[in-house]
């Protein structure tokens, strides 16, 4: 955030003396004098939302300027109120989430950091084109946003362009262009005695190698299936097929904010209405009911989706405690063969 902030105040900077209020930004409606100034409304609406914990709406306060505001300070405005943000990011703890209402009516510190460096990165450059001024962030700032709240674009060669694609603003070679986009925050699923929080393409990253994806893990976690659960995240994401609602989630037990386990989907529902779902759990999590819990959970919300009508799960034979899983969570045995038994969990009124 803070280096976003600065990059943007620091190029900008050099132009305070040019007219800002009669020169278009870039491709938007706006002139960059009232850019600049959404810069800073975005930094400090994300900052409160964030800090007040706010969980049904924006916080109902807005930024204004005083007259005679010239060019340099409405600059020094986006330094307050980003180093707010960051403050506020900071200083809340990894569980916390705030309202914002897309795509599921909730962020959590990295998804709105993502979404201020977002909201400077790309109007800082709407204005720098409009200005005439060259701009190109830092590629690791487009990285931290696109595989945070753009898990559904797939990554091209560089970070920049295809942030500016994906937002409506560049047409790289081979890419259809973009008329209508969000980014994605990571939807989180309530049970009661645990979350099931969506795993970003970083969290994916971090967890397929020797990372803990962002989470505190209790003794012995993650296990290895987390970890082949989580390359095969990045996997589809690198393909551009990952669709984070369809993807893994983390097992979050509320009690102590400890991660136990991880479950999710195989991929995206067939043209029968059907999805797999897998689960593991670490081993000093097993025999307290969480694995049905949040089988149940998740099942539940897959069958609430227009889109599925059966819910999916393969077992080993001699996975005895898994089929045990499935059996309280409701699924019933169709199928097997030599190496496996497949469940079904079907909508009410479905055969």
């Amino acid at each position: 955030m803070e280096q976003a902030v600065d990059e943007c105040v620091g190029l900008l900077g050099a132009v305070v003396g040019q007219d800002w209020e009669d020169v278009r930004a870039g491709r938007l409606e706006w002139d960059c004098r009232q850019t600049a100034v959404h810069i800073a409304e975005d930094l400090i609406a994300y900052a409160g939302q964030l800090a007040g914990r706010e969980q049904d709406g924006y916080s109902p306060f807005e930024l204004s300027m005083e007259e005679d505001t010239g060019n340099a300070d409405v600059l020094r405005v986006i330094g307050t109120t980003g180093a707010l943000l960051a403050a506020a990011i900071r200083t809340a703890p990894r569980h916390v989430r705030a309202f914002h209402p897309y795509p599921f009516r909730s962020a959590n510190r990295e998804g709105f950091a993502a979404m201020g460096v977002a909201e400077v990165l790309l109007h800082t450059h709407d204005i720098a084109e409009g200005l005439g001024v060259s701009y190109e962030p830092a590629p690791e700032l487009c990285d931290f946003v696109l595989t945070r709240i753009f898990p559904h674009v797939q990554p091209g060669p560089t970070p920049w362009p295809t942030l500016l694609w994906a937002t409506g603003r560049g047409e790289p070679a081979g890419r259809a262009p973009v008329m209508q986009w969000r980014w994605n925050n990571n939807l989180v699923i309530d049970s009661e005695r645990i979350t099931l929080q969506g795993v970003t393409p970083a969290a994916a990253t971090d967890l397929s190698t020797v990372g803990d994806g962002g989470f505190e893990w209790i003794e012995g976690g993650p296990i290895e299936g987390t970890r082949v659960g989580a390359g095969l995240v990045y996997k589809q994401y690198e393909d551009g097929v990952h669709r984070p609602q369809w993807g893994m989630y983390v097992l979050v037990r509320r009690e102590d904010e400890r991660a136990i386990g991880a479950m999710g989907f195989h991929g995206v529902p067939d043209g029968a209405g059907r999805v797999e779902v897998g689960y593991d759990l670490v081993e000093g999590a097993r025999g307290h009911g969480y694995a049905t819990e949040a089988l149940r959970a998740l099942s539940a919300w897959a069958l609430d989706r227009p889109e599925v009508r059966t819910v999916v799960a393969n077992v080993e034979r001699e996975n005895l405690p898994s089929q045990n899983v499935l059996a309280r969570a409701g699924f019933t045995q169709v199928a097997e063969d030599p190496e496996q038994l497949t469940y079904e969990l079907r909508e009410p009124g479905e055969g």
